[in-house]
């Protein structure tokens, strides 16, 4: 084996490559004599860092304390960590171990996200406030789980590991499962190795995985509050075990609606009721403004109902209402007065109820309610049935379902207390098939005054205007009279009929 020569000095060799070659193998200067130490001379430029490698030995130390790195914790974290461990913070049956392991989770999460030195330490609750918190709920939650409000996730639940959404087990509630773990079902190895009995309670469990919506919501909050969100939730103030009573003592007060449970300094008590019904009434009287009437009258039937009285007072207020109601044509607030009226009566407190059943049926003839007019006669017994405005009631219905207009317009003129109000509201229909049926019954003209009489209109000119409302040409004068073309007006009539028959208003609403 040969050396090759080396050349000159100050003779650069000559390369054989027009450009430089990567080679694969780290130059050294051959050493001259063995006298001479070995020197190597760095091919790239090298600085040494500030902290030298360690020896040998730190390679046998323990993993643990090659992942610790100095961390310069906030002032604030440390007054944290201090307070959980002052004895004036010991809560009983809250152990050491048990405050170290949740102070871990809290400033472990707090780190991952990024907060801790945008938390606000002062007002963060300490880790045996909250383990504290947790057995409350727990313990409640075994007592009455309805009573428990959902609670905001905790400082584990929050922490990146931990937002997927799984069958929660008891055993996993401190600790974080890898991703693989986070899934709805059994996994293989629970399918293969679980017997049937456990796999079935685990499908049976309830789900407390979180669903998206709630994670978005939960996501804005913690940007919303610096990234912290409280566990703490003030207690609900249980319900009041039993109705309000009022303090109000304002005799008139605007209705609103409730959204929220009543204050009894917004609501009157009965006394101050009693006023303001006389009130009302001598005002509608006077007045007879029906809008503010309505008003406060359902501002005071708000403050019986959250008041839960239930008496004779309470019927006169809604029998009031019901034929204020009547008179002005409202049919919406007369069926709610009506509705309540029914559930009183039945509730055996005195009132008018012969007066309001008899309203009942017209109100239901109305409607052309059949269904509920027949439930409303069978609920009469035979001595309300020979009462007077029930008696009359009965034979309106009878006379409309015979086609005995005749009998039916006699029975409008003697109509009880306020039924006629009610039966004004489809006296027009009936007084159109009245019509229909005598264009069939004479022919060719029928006097004006027959129809006046028997359509019980208070004079000529009123009949003769509701005829030609619907065509002008169906009378015509003959010497000494009026006479009306039955044989032109028949068609008119019925489609007239037909059409009025097909707008009745199940609702009652005006």
């Amino acid at each position: 084996m040969s050396w090759a020569a080396s050349p000159a000095p100050g003779i650069q060799p000559t390369s054989h490559y027009s450009q430089p070659m990567n080679t694969a193998y780290t130059p050294v200067s051959i050493r001259q004599g063995f006298g001479q130490a070995y020197q190597s001379q760095p091919q790239y430029p090298y600085s040494a860092p500030a902290n030298p490698p360690q020896s040998s030995n730190t390679m046998s130390s323990p993993p643990d304390q090659q992942q610790q790195q100095k961390f310069d914790w906030p002032q604030s974290v440390r007054n944290y960590v201090q307070r959980t461990f002052q004895a004036s913070n010991e809560i009983p049956g809250v152990g050491r171990e048990e405050k170290e392991s949740r102070l871990k989770e809290i400033i472990r999460s707090e780190q991952e996200r990024g907060t801790m030195f945008t938390t606000n330490w002062e007002e963060m609750p300490l880790p045996q406030q909250l383990i504290q918190k947790e057995r409350q709920q727990a313990l409640m939650a075994a007592v009455d789980p309805a009573t428990i409000e959902p609670q905001s996730p905790s400082f584990a639940v929050n922490s990146k590991k931990r937002k997927s959404s799984d069958f929660s087990e008891p055993e996993q509630t401190n600790g974080s499962t890898v991703p693989w773990r986070n899934t709805k079902a059994l996994s293989i190895e629970d399918r293969v190795s679980r017997p049937a009995n456990e796999k079935r309670l685990l499908m049976d469990g309830p789900l407390t995985g979180k669903s998206k919506f709630q994670k978005n919501v939960e996501k804005r909050q913690r940007r919303g509050d610096g990234g912290y969100q409280s566990s703490y939730r003030s207690p609900t103030p249980p319900p009041p075990s039993g109705p309000i009573v009022g303090l109000n003592t304002v005799l008139e007060k605007k209705y609103f609606r409730l959204t929220a449970a009543p204050k009894p300094e917004d609501v009157r008590p009965e006394v101050v009721l009693q006023k303001t019904l006389d009130l009302l009434k001598s005002k509608w009287r006077k007045e007879n403004n029906y809008n503010y009437i309505c008003d406060q009258f359902k501002s005071l039937r708000q403050d019986l109902t959250v008041q839960h009285i239930r008496n004779e007072f309470t019927v006169s207020v809604y029998e009031i209402h019901a034929r204020i109601a009547l008179e002005r044509g409202d049919l919406g607030e007369y069926n709610q007065c009506q509705t309540q009226l029914r559930a009183l009566y039945r509730a055996g407190i005195k009132g008018n109820p012969i007066e309001f059943k008899a309203y009942r049926i017209l109100y239901f003839i109305h409607t052309a309610n059949r269904t509920a007019l027949n439930d409303a006669i069978a609920d009469l017994t035979t001595a309300e049935k020979e009462e007077r405005p029930v008696k009359h009631a009965l034979n309106v219905r009878s006379a409309l379902a015979l086609g005995n207009y005749h009998k039916f317009f006699q029975l409008y003129l003697d109509v009880p207390n306020m039924g006629a109000y009610l039966m004004d509201m489809f006296i027009k229909r009936e007084r159109l098939a009245a019509l229909a049926t005598m264009c069939k019954s004479f022919k060719p003209e029928l006097k004006l005054r027959y129809v006046t009489e028997e359509l019980a209109f208070e004079s000529d000119a009123e009949a003769a205007q509701f005829i030609i409302d619907y065509d002008q040409e169906l009378l015509q004068e003959r010497g000494d009279h009026i006479v009306f073309l039955t044989g032109k007006a028949g068609q008119i009539f019925e489609n007239a009929k037909a059409q009025a028959f097909s707008r009745v208003d199940l609702k009652g609403q005006i």
